[in-house]
């Protein structure tokens, strides 16, 4: 077994392995799961909608009051992402009320 921080003598019959390593392929999970959240939001309809805002709440709120005042969603500003998120939930709510009567 040899040192991977030595260099091979010039006259080596084995050259070194290359040092560059391959960048990973693109992932396209968020599509993934983007895709199932559009499935779910089609077949269960105002209810699909109202549990994730919930549960986007309830995220957003642990994670502001653990520090988190700037997100990576395009509103920014997590009070923004909490109001935006809260609206949804209503939206969702009136919606089943008016469904359901």
């Amino acid at each position: 077994m040899t040192d991977p921080r030595q260099a091979s003598p010039p006259h080596s019959a084995t050259p070194d392995p290359p040092t560059t390593t391959a960048a990973a392929p693109y992932d396209p999970l968020r599509l993934c799961v983007f895709a199932t959240i559009a499935l779910l939001g089609w077949l269960l309809g105002p209810w699909a909608l109202l549990g994730f805002a919930i549960l986007a709440v309830v995220g957003y709120a642990r994670a502001r009051r653990a520090g988190l005042m700037r997100s990576r969603c395009k509103l920014g500003d997590t009070r923004l992402v909490l109001a935006y998120l809260v609206l949804l939930a209503g939206g969702a709510a009136t919606a089943i009320v008016l469904s359901l009567t």
